[in-house]
């Protein structure tokens, strides 16, 4: 095989067996679901998912190629990633329609994408860059400091979108890899403190009348059922209304006519259990549970850092989605936008996770 100088030379081929195929499958099993949730409430979607999936396949497939490992070693390239989608979000904020109340979304012609699902993964690249350099030293000062500048940079971009979801996500990566990395207790406290002022500020000067609702809504499920709790009133009724076995393909009547709201994307694990069952909302939830487990394994039996901290990040990442997202749907989290990975429709968020779930099975074909 021709091998070019530089990055290139760390490409290499591989066979398909050489893959972890417990972690595909429960990935495939996910994207099924979905198929089969959209396919009963937008062909379009159920269209649009298809051609994402090929998408998301055919970029896995290229990233699985690469030796990922010595990128600890290229701080530049990673800096450089991170800082393009900085940019990329500055120029959301100030130029992207609104779309769904947030200027999240860049449109050139009929493609859209969100920075903010690219700032997921420049977040856990550059960490784990980090981590695998100052995981021994990261109680210093300076290197808390640096790695919360790491946060906090893209996240108070999105949070002026304004994503809550997103922002909130990227706070429990870089404090997830806070603690994987061994951090004292008195940092961990030092940093609560300085998450609970930025939420005071985040109350205060950021969050929208209607954030604040949803946030109050939580604690209060009685209160506006005709406005701020109504999805996740219907969502509640989907789901008690389904039984073990669920009421049919095209059968949900919260989805069907309407009720549920966003039943693609925010609400889709309500609407795939309303027409498919308690039993088969398990299924999915088993397959989620088993994907992060079966990440954080291969993270485990790597002995690169840098390969070990991305899977582990992004552990962090597709737990802290679900947890979310199911959280939502059942009246336990705020609705705050947050997709169920591989589950939920979309092209940024699935590109994204797709691309990292690459980078973990190249790890996994390399061993070390």
């Amino acid at each position: 095989m021709f091998q070019a100088p530089g990055l290139m030379s760390r490409v290499s081929g591989f066979r398909l067996q050489d893959l972890d195929w417990k972690l595909n499958f429960s990935i495939l099993f996910l994207m099924a679901a979905s198929l089969l949730s959209l396919a009963g409430t937008s062909s379009r979607l159920f269209h649009k998912q298809i051609l994402w999936y090929a998408l998301g396949i055919i970029l896995f497939f290229f990233v699985v190629r690469f030796d990922w490992r010595p990128f600890v070693n290229y701080r530049g390239i990673i800096i450089g990633f991170y800082i393009i989608v900085l940019l990329l979000l500055v120029l959301a904020l100030f130029f992207a329609p609104t779309i769904r109340g947030t200027k999240g979304w860049i449109q050139i012609g009929d493609f859209q994408f969100q920075p903010a699902e690219l700032a997921k993964l420049s977040l856990i690249a550059v960490l784990a860059q980090f981590f695998s350099k100052k995981h021994i030293s990261i109680a210093r000062v300076s290197n808390l400091s640096a790695s919360f500048f790491y946060f906090a940079a893209p996240a108070l971009l999105i949070a002026f979108q304004p994503d809550m979801g997103s922002a909130l996500i990227l706070f429990f990566v870089w404090f997830g890899f806070l603690l994987i990395s061994g951090i004292r207790w008195r940092h961990i406290f030092f940093s609560m403190i300085i998450f609970l002022a930025a939420g005071f500020f985040m109350w205060n000067g950021v969050l929208e009348g209607y954030q604040k609702e949803r946030i109050i809504g939580l604690f209060s499920p009685e209160r506006d059922p005709l406005g701020i709790n109504y999805s996740v009133i219907q969502s509640k009724i989907a789901i008690g209304s389904a039984g073990f076995f669920g009421k049919g393909f095209g059968q949900g009547t919260q989805t069907q006519l309407g009720f549920l709201t966003e039943p693609q994307t925010d609400f889709i694990f309500a609407a795939f259990i309303e027409e498919w069952g308690v039993l088969a909302g398990a299924l999915v939830v088993f397959s989620l549970i088993f994907i992060v487990l079966r990440i954080i394994k291969i993270g485990f039996n790597t002995e690169n850092n840098f390969n070990r901290f991305v899977c582990l990040g992004t552990a962090i990442l597709f737990i802290t989605q679900f947890m979310l997202n199911v959280g939502s749907n059942l009246g336990l989290t705020p609705v705050i936008g947050v997709t169920f990975p591989f589950l939920s429709y979309g092209g940024s968020s699935l590109l994204v996770d797709l691309i990292l779930i690459g980078i973990i099975q190249s790890a996994f074909i390399r061993k070390i």
